[in-house]
């Protein structure tokens, strides 16, 4: 089975809800709630509605895995875990945690207490991408069968036990600021079925900024064969989007804020960056001013 949803709600809870079955619950790694906000979130959502956690910051950031600091909180992510009856738990180290501190994370994985949680590890910085150090890793997380995290479209996992686990953080030159294609989400499909078996589901989390647009085209295109429409068409929409922006407004700063973002015309998917590539790099007042120049 793909399941398919955002790395936080990404929109309301009821909208979101009945959209998808799965959501990462991100709060918890910035803040620990109150056991009673977790029972309300879980008797509030649909039945068949499934929660995966992501850890509190200080288990992964501020104690990097030392197991004797970081019990204690594990123990309360564990009960938020059983609270919300799910039965994945993510942890996200930082880019400043190497491959060095294997060992470091090895006694922490070895030493809590799971209790029939799966913990699923999400490794950052090219120094994990390494072909000697990806060996490594799978070797010792095969051995602790805790499922390595990546974005498949960087990396894909060195190894995946129970519960392959994926997070996409865009493409672009900036992490986040991407929406994937109709031919990147068809690649995904690809890599997610070569991942699933009749043991191993199949987690997808989009983390990116048009997230809950590309995993609703993705979850679609899974159980259809299609893809919604983009919800930018046409050189209307185009007009309805530069006149939301607040102006005065430099090319510059026009290109981070909107041209990483997917538009469909004449039945092609272009990025807003190909048509702002070309127009003078000057401080424009307004819309009309931007569209007069894209026209020529």
């Amino acid at each position: 089975m793909i399941k398919v949803g955002c790395c936080g709600y990404s929109v309301g809870r009821k909208r979101y809800q009945e959209t998808f079955s799965l959501v990462e619950i991100n709060r918890t790694f910035y803040k620990i709630p109150k056991i009673s906000t977790i029972a309300r979130w879980r008797r509030e959502a649909p039945k068949d509605f499934e929660f995966t956690v992501k850890a509190h910051q200080s288990i992964s950031h501020e104690h990097k895995l030392r197991l004797a600091e970081t019990i204690e909180t594990f123990e309360t992510m564990r009960e938020i875990c059983r609270e919300l009856e799910a039965k994945i738990i993510l942890i996200q180290t930082p880019a400043s945690f190497k491959p060095e501190n294997l060992k470091i994370a090895e006694k922490f994985f070895k030493g809590i207490k799971r209790n029939g949680l799966i913990i699923v590890w999400e490794t950052r910085g090219p120094s994990w991408e390494k072909e000697e150090i990806r060996e490594e890793l799978r070797m010792i997380l095969e051995s602790l069968d805790v499922p390595h995290v990546t974005d498949p479209f960087r990396a894909l996992p060195v190894y995946s036990g129970k519960a392959a686990y994926l997070r996409l953080h865009g493409l672009g030159s900036r992490m986040y600021y991407y929406q994937y294609s109709d031919e990147e989400l068809l690649n995904l499909r690809d890599i997610a079925r070569s991942l699933e078996t009749k043991e191993r589901e199949v987690y997808v989390l989009f983390n990116n900024l048009s997230m809950f647009e590309d995993a609703y085209r993705f979850q679609s295109f899974i159980k259809t064969g299609e893809f919604p429409p983009l919800s930018l068409r046409g050189s209307e929409s185009i007009r309805n989007l530069l006149g939301r922006i607040r102006y005065p407004m430099k090319k510059s700063d026009l290109m981070r804020r909107i041209g990483w973002r997917l538009i469909e015309i004449d039945g092609k998917q272009i990025r807003i960056e190909e048509l702002l590539r070309d127009i003078p790099s000057e401080t424009y007042k307004n819309a009309d001013e931007i569209l007069e120049e894209i026209e020529t």
